[in-house]
């Protein structure tokens, strides 16, 4: 246990503009779960991406394999034993099982004088790392016909397959059920019987005592300390990592049943029949909860109301007035956001900075063809950027910083920054703190209260219970693609909301 894998020794990380490590020192022994924690931007990744060599340290070393180096690359990373899964799976989709686990380091075998590819040799080693990770699956099936949670085991199946000793798990449980965790932690343990190390990235409080043996906090890129992740508590982490008082939203929920209804929903359906004759209101000022299991047709519902998946019946009106959408063009138009599900998918436009993601939203609210022609008001897109940078509290170097270098919960500040630009009615947040630390939920649950306040209509996906009873002022059960009870804030618990959406 008290064998260290892997080491990293002073490690300070300059990128333009910022410093995102600091002389931070981490190490990862045989056979335990160390924890990696802290806020969006105190540095956890840029650590993991140095440790798999695809940033370079400015200053430091990294000790592995019993030799030092002040830098790795990704094939001599991987040479010594560490594989980094990240919370975007990166398995292909159209490939086999063991395809994906040979992906890059085919092996082969001599026919005749000619290098083959070695099928038998796949297939049989196939079996036995999807054994050691508990997938029951034929090592031929495609991986585009799993589940999510089987992906993941797949990504492990492969780490092991190319002899890794060090497995860092970026945000692993993010997308996976109680049922999905539960199955992963028992991978975890078999793994750490075998002797591999795990470096685990999690903004699940709740996971650190269960899963970890140490864990270390990162502020702002600065080490904080290394503690007992049995024994020490969740506020003693909270307080370390953020340094502040977090408040979850306002404690029981707003009565807003009595303002005006700013949106409703009347017998909606979609045409793929993920959404079945579902109807209900939004009053001003109200933040309007979905819960739901995995399945059960939240999202969809979701994309159907915004025009991403076409409807087959039903009314919208919004403000009093009937709305037509048939495509999320005339969501946009029509005064409605959506903070989608996965922001690296369909949240912002990779190939733009932080102030273009901004302004292109007011920009098409204004004058579609003029978006089209390139002719962008740039003095006001700098104004606009500038000015939710700060109102937001965007943590960038500058608002002309590609967008994607930044962490996820600041990407997702400035994805709602351009729907508040956009000035739009109604908000729709799907799963919108999924893979954000505590610091950063608090500040967006505040944003979405403030939006209320204004006298906007809010809806809210998401998967954890105690973020919904402590965020929404109603909540809507969602089964099997219809909304199966309301429950006011005083009426919800997680049991009552569980009853319903199990029975």
């Amino acid at each position: 246990m008290n064998d260290v894998l892997v080491a990293v020794r002073g490690i300070t990380k300059i990128f333009p503009g910022t410093t995102a490590l600091s002389d931070v020192s981490f190490d990862v022994r045989a056979g335990e779960v160390h924890v990696l924690l802290g806020e969006n931007g105190a540095g956890k990744s840029t650590l993991m991406k140095i440790l798999s060599g695809i940033y370079e340290p400015t200053s430091g070393a990294i000790v592995a394999g019993g030799n030092e180096y002040s830098k790795l690359s990704p094939a001599l990373s991987a040479q010594l034993g560490i594989c980094l899964i990240y919370q975007e799976l990166s398995v292909i989709d159209y490939l086999s099982i063991e395809e994906n686990l040979f992906v890059g380091r085919i092996p082969t075998v001599t026919r005749f004088g000619i290098p083959v590819v070695d099928r038998k040799g796949m297939h049989n080693k196939a079996r036995e790392v999807l054994a050691r990770v508990g997938l029951a699956r034929d090592p031929r099936t495609l991986v585009g016909d799993l589940g999510i949670s089987e992906k993941q085991q797949v990504e492990i199946a492969k780490a092991l397959a190319s002899e890794a000793h060090l497995i860092i798990m970026d945000e692993p449980t993010s997308s996976l059920t109680d049922t999905e965790v539960a199955k992963l932690f028992t991978v975890i343990g078999d793994l750490k019987r075998d002797g591999v190390g795990v470096a685990y990235i999690s903004h699940k409080l709740k996971e650190i005592p269960v899963i970890g043996d140490r864990v270390t906090v990162l502020k702002d890129g600065k080490y904080v300390g290394t503690y007992d992740a049995k024994t020490t508590s969740t506020d003693r982490l909270v307080a370390l990592m953020v340094g502040r008082e977090i408040v979850h939203g306002r404690p029981g929920g707003v009565d807003a049943t009595h303002a005006e209804v700013v949106f409703s929903v009347d017998h909606l359906s979609s045409r793929d029949g993920w959404v079945r004759d579902v109807s209900f209101n939004v009053h001003r000022g109200e933040i309007f909860g979905f819960a739901g299991l995995m399945g059960s047709g939240r999202s969809e519902l979701m994309e159907t109301i915004f025009g991403v998946r076409r409807k087959s019946a039903g009314l919208m009106t919004l403000n009093g007035r009937e709305i037509t959408i048939d495509s999320p063009y005339q969501a946009v138009k029509q005064g409605l956001a959506f903070v989608t599900e996965d922001r690296r998918a369909t949240g912002f436009f990779h190939n733009l900075n932080i102030e273009e993601n901004i302004f292109v939203v007011p920009a098409l609210r204004s004058t579609r063809r003029a978006l089209s022609l390139g002719l962008i008001d740039r003095a006001q897109q700098r104004e606009f950027g500038l000015s939710y940078k700060e109102r937001l509290r965007i943590r960038c170097a500058s608002s002309t910083q590609n967008i994607t270098e930044l962490s996820g919960g600041n990407q997702q500040k400035a994805i709602i920054a351009k729907w508040l630009a956009a000035k739009s009615d109604l908000f729709i947040f799907d799963e919108p703190t999924r893979g954000i630390d505590i610091g950063a939920k608090a500040e967006i649950y505040s944003i979405m209260r403030a939006l209320a306040n204004e006298g906007k209509a809010i809806l809210m996906v998401s998967s954890e219970l105690p973020e919904l009873i402590a965020v929404c002022d109603r909540i809507a059960v969602y089964k099997d693609g219809t909304v199966a009870t309301t429950l006011a804030n005083a009426d919800a618990t997680e049991e009552s909301i569980m009853q319903v959406a199990t029975s």
